[in-house]
């Protein structure tokens, strides 16, 4: 490290591990979000996909078609 001094450097070193430990503190924070919001978006598909099957029970019932069937953003 040219033109730094002891103290320049040692305070950059110091930097550098304390950003790095909080990069990985942040980057396992984010990995617990997307592992709760995976668990919930599977709940969710879970749920719309019985609803779907009553709805269609329904239209079966009822003799009429099923407007949902096809649907691009059910399961």
């Amino acid at each position: 490290m040219a033109g730094l001094s002891e103290s320049q450097r040692k305070f950059y070193e110091e930097a550098l591990q304390q950003t790095r430990r909080e990069i990985q503190e942040i980057e396992g924070q984010i990995q617990e979000e997307l592992s709760r919001v995976k668990e919930r978006i599977a709940e969710l598909q879970v749920a719309q996909k019985a609803a779907r099957q009553m709805y269609d029970a329904a239209c079966q019932r009822l003799g009429i078609a099923n407007d949902l069937e096809g649907d691009a953003s059910g399961g």
